[in-house]
């Protein structure tokens, strides 16, 4: 019988001592009381801007940083805010918009976590939220019910942000009329004498809740006239686009809304490489009005969209944390303004 030799295994290092606030406390010359105020920003208590630097010099000299379950029991809930990651790929305005709020949520002290559900929706999704304690919730789109709501609060949330085109309720809501946005760009291109206009209608799935208010918007804004709309569905890749520009001529059309800037790009060039004029024969608009539409030739008419500032978001999660018995209220947050360039 052959044995095999062990071989020897060097004994593993002590673990390091988890650094306290006592320590902090020692290492800066004050009392324990002092550490928690500073690192926990409390406002309440005056602390000298001298003393502040030496504690929050010991605590990174220390590598000690609060524990937030403590400091959650201590405050009676928790200062994190779950925003649900959308069920639909977002484009650079909006990731603009995430990024601004999560900035302004942490300079008020919130610690904000992004929570990918993929597979699960509404109150489904919901009790998945709410599992992780968090004193607020931004769910972008319309999924939730007031079932699901009813659950976040019972967890423990003190406010509840949709973020999407109708009120839920139980929670507090940012309208975004995406309706105006289909409206504004209708009606730029009848006032431009266009009168056989396509709109754009993406056929990923989820963007539904997006594109179908700004195709109502886009007939709202002809209803009266003698223009009529046609819908156009469209994947975002150059396939797609290069089969909708071979029978754009077959379809009669000379304007098209392509529901934002990214697909008006994709199908614009597909017409160029068509032979079709841009505008001379089909005028094209886009919507979110980025930049790189205005590096086009011809440059891409566009509409503008104005989301709400991170700031003045974050100040309203604060003030409904602060004010959980406060009534919902719903804001119209969504503003849309025509940018006119040469593509149309």
């Amino acid at each position: 019988m052959v044995q095999i030799p062990k071989d020897s295994v060097p004994p593993s290092p002590a673990p390091l001592a988890v650094p306290t606030s006592a320590d902090v406390a020692r290492l800066a010359g004050v009392s324990r009381a002092t550490v928690s105020y500073v690192l926990n920003n409390t406002s309440a208590v005056r602390i000298s801007e001298p003393t502040r630097r030496r504690v929050h010099e010991a605590a990174r000299e220390l590598g000690y940083v609060p524990h937030a379950a403590a400091r959650s029991l201590r405050a009676g809930h928790s200062r994190l805010v779950l925003m649900p990651a959308p069920n639909v790929p977002v484009g650079p305005l909006y990731s603009q918009f995430l990024s601004e709020l999560q900035g302004a949520l942490g300079r008020l002290d919130y610690t904000v976590v992004q929570y990918g559900s993929v597979g699960l929706n509404g109150d489904e999704a919901a009790r998945a939220w709410a599992e992780l304690r968090p004193v607020a919730v931004l769910v972008p789109g319309s999924d939730l019910g007031p079932q699901g709501v009813a659950v976040l609060k019972r967890s423990g949330a003190r406010a509840v942000v949709t973020l999407g085109t109708r009120r839920v309720e139980g929670a507090h809501a940012l309208l975004m009329d995406h309706a105006g946005v289909g409206h504004s760009a209708g009606a730029h291109l009848v006032a431009r004498g266009r009168r056989r206009i396509g709109v754009v209608v993406p056929e990923e799935p989820g963007f539904e809740v997006f594109s179908q208010p700004r195709l109502d918007g886009v007939r709202r804004a002809v209803h009266g006239t003698d223009a009529a709309v046609t819908e156009l569905p469209l994947a975002h890749d150059e396939d797609s686009a290069a089969r909708l520009a071979g029978k754009w001529r077959s379809l009669g059309l000379d304007a098209v809304f392509a529901y934002n800037d990214e697909y008006a790009m994709l199908l614009m060039r597909a017409l160029q490489d068509e032979g079709i004029a841009v505008p001379e024969e089909t005028a094209v608009i886009g919507a979110d009005d980025l930049m790189l539409g205005r590096l086009l030739r011809p440059r891409l008419s566009t509409v503008h969209i104005e989301l709400p500032a991170g700031r003045d978001l974050a100040e309203l999660v604060d003030r409904a944390v602060r004010e959980p018995g406060a009534a919902p209220q719903a804001h119209e947050v969504l503003g849309a303004r025509v940018v006119h360039r040469e593509s149309s």
